[in-house]
């Protein structure tokens, strides 16, 4: 009996044993599925966090410059109209105050003019430009010698912050901000404001940031692009646009190529508040090739149609194609019209004292064409050029500006009204950079525009005036010699010295102004009325520490 009793036992244990071992595997898979399946919402919950991070939404670049001027120039002697005129203001307030009435009625109906029909009229009456002239006399007019005018050292810090956010799938803003002042001071109208050309008369909405000022952080640039708009290769992007520093000036700035978001520096270099609709189809032929149309508001005119406002917004419409853009090539047509040009644009503190948009002088067609390429290995190093042209065509209206004394879209001069009519100018652009193994970089620009050449480029960065809207020809060599140090902030980032000398020939006055018509530069005399000090010649000699991260 007790032998059977123990093989009963020793089967049913043989029997338990494979179930027990059955049934703690059974619970250690259990435990091990739920195992896997907490490090799999561990995993979800780091990729969300890696997803947040700075680093997967958000790129933060800019730019830092230090930079040194030595400039010197050469005026012509001229009759200074501003200053001949507040003698004639004064001269008639006093005369009424003493009882004479007629100089300053004159003046105040002279004044109120604003049509070259009504002011041809007055001033061809027999008798009214003699008194005029007359009055001007007594009053006082101001004849101003030939001079030299020189700023020997001027410093000046630059800083740029670029933000780029990714806020959802194919939505991104980008953000810049921007300070540029000169050393030892702070004004809305700084020391490099001065009396001889429009865009450097003081600072205003499209060249705040880009011409020196005050230490502000002001917004550049901020806008929001849609991409990939229905699946298809069309972007929408609008704000404070990418419409400065565009192709070529990538070269002399030893900066990155601009992307689709740029504009033709030697047609538009102005922060303009827009937008712009794009086309960037996959062609074999044409590679990189793409299409926009954009467009800007350069002034909002308030409320219109009021007694005391007439003036029109405004506004600029462009479109740009590009068959090509590579790398080693980049192809351009641009075809940009401005609406309704001001007069003035809005400055504080200039010379003429606080200016404001006060009529709507026309409008202006610009056309361009140009290229850039790179050629690798050519001798030691890489060799940069482009060539680009500009033709404007101005359509003025009947309207002048008295504030400019009676000067209209390109046509008239102070107190010498002209019938309105169009206007043709052009201009060339070219440059080359030689790129060496020792991170030396030569350059060469040139560029020449004829007599009523007229970009809206005022917000390039050149101190005397916007070189690429000069009436005459600039010569620019420029040296660059990057420091051999491992980048860190990113791929892009670098740190460089740069020396460079502009000469400006000047042949007509107005560069970079579309106020009045320009008068050759040997035909002016003593007795030639003009707003601004006419400058024959001029010199910068330049040196600039710059960090790029």
């Amino acid at each position: 009996m007790r032998k059977a009793n123990k093989l009963i036992l020793s089967t049913v244990l043989a029997l338990a044993i494979p179930a027990g071992a059955m049934a703690a595997e059974a619970d250690l898979q259990v435990k091990i599925d739920k195992l896997s399946q907490q490090m799999e919402d561990l995993k979800g919950q780091v990729q969300k966090i890696e997803d947040k991070s700075l680093g997967k939404w958000l790129q933060i670049g800019g730019s830092y410059q230090f930079r040194m001027d030595s400039l010197h120039g050469k005026t012509a002697a001229y009759t200074d109209a501003f200053g001949t005129l507040s003698n004639l203001q004064s001269y008639a307030q006093a005369q009424y105050m003493a009882g004479n009435a007629v100089p300053y009625n004159t003046l105040n109906t002279v004044f109120g003019l604003k049509s070259y029909g009504a002011i041809n009229g007055f001033l061809t009456t027999p008798g009214n430009l003699a008194a005029l002239q007359t009055m001007m006399g007594t009053a006082g007019v101001v004849q101003v010698p030939a001079y030299k005018p020189q700023n020997e050292t001027m410093y000046t810090n630059k800083f740029a912050l670029d933000l780029k956010a990714k806020a959802t799938k194919d939505v991104t803003v980008n953000v810049k901000l921007g300070m540029y002042k000169v050393f030892g001071s702070q004004e809305e109208a700084p020391i490099t404001s001065n009396a001889y050309f429009a865009d450097r008369t003081g600072v205003f909405d499209g060249t705040i940031g880009h011409v020196p000022s005050s230490s502000y952080l002001n917004v550049d640039r901020a806008y929001a692009t849609w991409s990939n708009i229905m699946d298809q290769p069309v972007w929408f992007s609008v704000g404070r646009r990418p419409s400065t520093d565009g192709a070529p000036t990538n070269l002399k700035s030893n900066s990155e190529r601009p992307g689709n978001g740029g504009t033709p520096a030697l047609l538009v270099n102005y922060a303009f508040d827009g937008m712009t609709l794009g086309y960037a189809p996959d062609i074999d032929f044409l590679p990189g090739f793409y299409a926009k149309i954009c467009y800007g508001r350069g002034f909002d005119s308030g409320y219109r149609a009021t007694p005391t406002n007439s003036l029109k917004d405004s506004d600029m419409m462009g479109v740009a194609i590009l068959p090509v853009d590579t790398d080693p090539l980049r192809v351009w047509f641009q075809w940009n019209r401005g609406f309704n040009i001001y007069d003035f644009p809005a400055m504080k503190n200039t010379k003429f004292g606080d200016t404001a948009q006060s009529v709507n002088l026309g409008s202006i067609d610009w056309y361009g064409i140009g290229a850039m390429s790179t050629l690798k290995k050519v001798g030691p190093g890489d060799l940069n050029f482009f060539v680009d042209s500009g033709m404007n065509i101005t359509h003025p209206t009947n309207t002048v500006s008295a504030n400019a004394m009676f000067q209209g879209l390109l046509t008239g001069s102070p107190l010498n009204p002209e019938a309105p009519t169009d206007k043709t100018g052009y201009a060339v652009f070219a440059g080359v950079r030689y790129d060496l193994p020792t991170k030396t970089k030569l350059g060469f620009e040139f560029n020449y525009g004829s007599k009523n050449w007229i970009p809206y480029s005022p917000a390039a960065d050149d101190m005397w005036t916007a070189k690429v809207g000069t009436r005459g020809k600039v010569y620019e060599p420029y040296v660059i010699q990057e420091l051999d140090l491992k980048p860190v902030s990113s791929i892009f980032a670098k740190a460089f010295f740069k020396l460079g000398y502009q000469y400006y020939d000047f042949e007509y006055t107005g560069s970079n102004n579309w106020v009045g018509a320009p008068i050759k530069i040997s035909d002016i005399t003593a007795n030639t009325m003009l707003l601004q000090a006419p400058v024959k010649s001029a010199h910068d000699i330049y040196g600039t520490f710059e960090v790029h991260f």
